[in-house]
């Protein structure tokens, strides 16, 4: 096992490499310059010695690959992400402060998506054709086709304007008050994990489905083993393989879902970071959040890797 996960992390920096490259430079050419953005904030007369200064003062008189290996270099052997352009704090600093609300919004919308989306599906697929299938498909279909910066928008505005309800503005960390939190982020996190909710339950009727016309399933029955042993012991185990794998394929649908939900709850997390460090080119802090989340999403991806033995005995990692 440990052998496996070896390679596997070691294979990863291939990857991650050529992701940090490409991050790396199309950063550089979007359009804005953060020279320009910087003069103009600080309502300095942008002549070219005052111009010139800035760039060289920022690192960015340099050819685009010395940057990067200038960037990467640091990385390697320091473990130093650069610092912010605007702020001059180190990158790591910054996300690192950021990280647990994305981390706390992300579990509670994955833990909403099984909650709703495991049970309807499963009984979805035993009562296929009946009216609660039915309901739970449309419903499905419903929330794939509802984008959620309009859910977060309309459950921000309908609850303020009929009963007087609103979000918290101030962020309460989890380690202040646990309960304040989780209640703090409970709303967002439902209307994250809708999407993905609706995925993971249109995927785990269809495996349902085909697991139980297996023969082992019809031989469960004809011993006479009772409906809830026969669906959640046999069924839906062999089922749940597939929906892993789903929901690690997901995981960058909720980041970047993540990334919108924070902007409209006002949520502390990585996705308002980017937001902000793209709206002022903070080219050292875009490229550092991205090279963090490409690193979770990856781990993540291992983590279901490595969860399938959980549900199937026959899998083995040597």
């Amino acid at each position: 096992m440990s052998a496996y996960v070896l390679r596997r992390l070691l294979a990863l920096l291939p990857t991650l490499v050529f992701a940090s490259i490409i991050v790396f430079a199309i950063v550089r050419l979007v359009p804005g310059d953060v020279v320009d953005l910087m003069l103009s904030q600080n309502d300095i007369s942008a002549d070219t010695r005052t111009r010139e200064d800035l760039v060289r003062a920022l690192g960015l008189d340099r050819p685009m690959w010395e940057q990067y290996l200038h960037w990467a270099g640091n990385i390697v052997l320091h473990g130093d992400l650069g610092q912010s352009l605007w702020q001059g704090e180190p990158v790591l600093k910054m996300v690192m402060a950021r990280i647990p609300a994305t981390f706390s919004l992300g579990v509670l919308a994955l833990a909403v998506a099984l909650t709703v989306a495991l049970p309807i599906g499963v009984l979805s697929a035993i009562r296929q054709d009946t009216a609660a299938d039915y309901v739970a498909r449309s419903f499905s279909i419903l929330m794939l086709a509802v984008p959620s910066f309009w859910l977060g928008t309309m459950v921000m505005v309908f609850p303020s304007v009929w009963w007087g309800w609103s979000p918290e503005v101030r962020y309460v960390p989890f380690l202040e008050n646990p309960v304040q939190h989780v209640r703090q982020m409970l709303v967002p996190a439902i209307v994250l994990g809708m999407a993905l909710s609706a995925i993971t339950m249109r995927m785990t009727r269809t495996m349902m489905l085909e697991v139980l016309r297996q023969d082992y399933i019809r031989t469960a029955w004809a011993k006479g083993l009772n409906e809830p042993l026969v669906i959640l012991r046999h069924a839906l185990r062999n089922a749940l393989i597939p929906v892993v794998t789903l929901i690690g394929l997901q995981a960058p649908l909720l980041i970047g879902g993540a990334v919108v939900i924070e902007q409209i709850f006002v949520v502390p997390g990585m996705g308002l970071l980017l937001l902000d460090a793209v709206h002022q080119r903070d080219y050292p802090l875009i490229t550092g959040v991205f090279l963090v989340v490409g690193v979770a999403v990856m781990l993540i991806n291992l983590l279901v890797d490595l969860s399938y033995g959980l549900f199937d005995p026959k899998v083995r990692h040597r």
